[in-house]
């Protein structure tokens, strides 16, 4: 009776699950035979995004191994648009970038913001693009928090601590911070301070003397930032992508893969595959689609 009633209907839906079926079907041969996240053949500059707070590394390493061990992948930009944020964190993809640069060519490209933190997974890289307007520097380390105790003490409030050594609570802020306190977090914060300095160096090639020069916490813009020597050059995400094209080897128009992002939907994820784009040029064959995964925003 359906198909009676709403011919035209039933057709569509029909249509509409055949191509579905054909397009599983597709991706499925495609996962099976490991290209998907790759090409149709080809070179490419992989693309790990870096956004918001530094607090979790594990999804950014991730990237960049799979992009270090894809072969079709010549090179990799990191495109950072970034705060900072926790030191372990920014420091664990230091480390991946660093181990990267042995095998790969590495550059960064600064978006908006790139400082602290953001500027110390840059620092690894072979090459920072940075705009001349982004905010980078906050060469740094700061440990803060809010003493409320004249506040409690108004209220009526005490508090109870029970703990195992005179140190455990260090930093509470319902009391005032003893002398030895201050000491231990102090040099705890210099120390981390000197970590940052000698991985700029390290990563920048830079005389240890330039760095700490620049290593007092303010902020600089790319501008000024590359006439310190901390950023290379002065351009945008598509200059960077070059950049990483010539240093990879790749002659002519550079593609770029950025890295799959694990929570996408499925229909989000078809439109984003290869699958996608080899389709668009079978419709449009006069249009070539230079990205082979398209997030949102690009």
């Amino acid at each position: 009776m359906f198909t009676r009633r709403h011919p035209y209907l039933f057709f569509l839906l029909s249509a509409f699950s055949i191509f579905t079926v054909l397009v599983l079907g597709v991706m499925g041969m495609l996962m099976w035979m490991g290209r998907v996240g790759g090409d149709f053949g080809g070179e490419a500059v992989g693309v790990v995004e870096i956004e918001g707070a530094i607090a979790d590394a594990r999804d950014t390493i991730e990237n960049i191994r799979r992009f270090r061990e894809d072969e079709d992948i010549k090179a990799i930009v990191v495109r950072i648009d970034s705060p900072g944020g926790a030191v372990g964190p920014s420091q664990e993809i230091y480390r991946e970038i660093r181990k990267t640069v042995d095998s790969k060519k590495v550059v960064a490209s600064m978006g908006a913001v790139a400082a602290s933190g953001g500027y110390y997974v840059a620092c690894a890289a072979d090459g920072i693009v940075a705009n001349p307007g982004t905010i980078t520097g906050s060469i740094g380390v700061i440990m803060g928090y809010t003493n409320f105790r004249q506040l409690l003490d108004k209220v009526g409030l005490v508090p109870v601590v029970i703990k195992s050594g005179p140190y455990k609570d260090t930093g509470s802020p319902t009391r005032e911070m003893e002398a030895d306190e201050r000491k231990i977090l102090q040099a705890i914060t210099n120390g981390i301070h000197e970590q940052f300095v000698s991985a700029i160096a390290e990563g920048r090639k830079m005389d240890r003397v330039l760095v700490e020069a620049a290593a007092d916490g303010r902020i600089f813009t790319g501008e000024d930032a590359k006439a310190r020597g901390l950023v290379d050059r002065l351009g945008n995400f598509e200059d960077a992508l070059q950049w990483a094209g010539e240093l990879g080897g790749i002659e002519g128009a550079v593609v770029p893969v950025y890295a799959r992002d694990e929570k996408l939907s499925l229909l989000r994820y078809l439109m984003s595959s290869p699958l996608s784009n080899l389709m668009s040029k079978l419709i449009h064959p006069n249009i070539y689609a230079e990205y082979r995964y398209q997030p949102e925003g690009r």
